[in-house]
């Protein structure tokens, strides 16, 4: 049986170079799937934080995504 780590968003944050809000962007548009870890604790694998961060240039994009649709009332 093969056991996973998990990480917080603020551990994978630290390890990559990624900031929390990046990551708490591609969790909400779906790039990067979260577990919830108790009402207020997230946690991630860290093998799909690298993969995302091997497609850095989709964390911008997400995050432009994303304040577009705040800028046009959705």
């Amino acid at each position: 049986m093969e056991f996973r780590t998990y990480e917080s968003l603020t551990q994978a944050a630290a390890r990559t170079g990624l900031s929390v809000q990046s990551l708490r962007l591609s969790i909400a548009v779906g790039e990067l799937n979260a577990f919830r870890s108790g009402p207020r604790i997230m946690r991630v694998d860290p093998r799909d934080v690298d993969l995302l961060k091997g497609q850095g240039h989709r964390l911008e994009r997400s995050k432009s995504n994303i304040e577009g649709q705040r800028t046009a009332g959705h």
